[in-house]
């Protein structure tokens, strides 16, 4: 999943942001309101996390303009400023989520979970599909209620295709929100990830939970395994 965090202080972007990217995200970074606008309206982002008090341009500011050009990302507002006036009037702009400085980091990367999954038209952190079931607040995966050990990256691609059972997930898709620069440098790294992912949770010799499409990527498809 991809996001973008815009945030003045050096210490909550590199804190913060080493957080995120542990959790699995593929994170964009900005140091004021102009450069985020400009990241904001050059690509798809689940959730910005936007701070209020930016040099150049301040959050609020940035946040309008980017609702009235009709941008839907989600946005979890940051301030230092805990007053009903400040968060009513942010949600009022089109914020979906407030957190008050000093904020403690687990929740917030609780409220990004919540928000990406709110991206993707779940609320429940449960997610069943078939014989997998992924477990998005305790990061667990099963198939047929047996655990399956994944690695950050394998989880993190296995959440982008299975929140969207069904649709057709591009390699372009998939490199921009998980792997970012490090996809121009390996050519084959979705490939390598989805081989790494499928030996994981499908049976052997029995169908694929992600099926390819020749030429267009890769969609996730529900089954039922037999239990053994």
């Amino acid at each position: 999943m991809k996001l973008l965090f815009i945030e003045d202080s050096e210490h909550l972007q590199k804190y913060t942001g080493k957080a995120l990217q542990r959790e699995g995200y593929a994170l964009d970074q900005a140091w004021n309101g102009e450069e985020g606008l400009w990241l904001a309206r050059q690509n798809d982002y689940d959730v910005i996390i936007l701070d209020i008090m930016l040099p150049k341009l301040d959050g609020l500011t940035v946040l309008q303009k980017l609702r009235a050009e009709g941008r839907n990302m989600h946005v979890l507002m940051l301030t230092a400023r805990d007053t009903l006036a400040d968060r009513i009037t942010g949600l009022r702009k089109g914020a979906d989520d407030y957190l008050v400085k000093p904020f403690e980091l687990e929740e917030l990367l609780a409220r990004v979970e919540a928000l990406v999954r709110r991206a993707y038209g779940s609320k429940s952190p449960i997610i069943t599909l078939g014989d997998l079931s992924l477990d998005t607040m305790a990061r667990r995966v099963k198939v047929n209620g047996t655990p399956v050990e994944l690695a950050q990256r394998e989880y993190s691609l296995l959440v982008l295709l299975a929140m969207q059972p069904g649709r057709v997930v591009s390699r372009t898709e998939i490199e921009q929100r998980l792997y970012g620069e490090e996809a121009e440098h390996f050519s084959n790294v979705v490939d390598s990830s989805i081989c790494l992912l499928r030996r994981k949770i499908d049976r052997p010799g029995g169908p694929s939970h992600i099926r390819t499409r020749r030429g267009m990527g890769y969609v996730f498809e529900p089954i039922i395994t037999p239990a053994s």
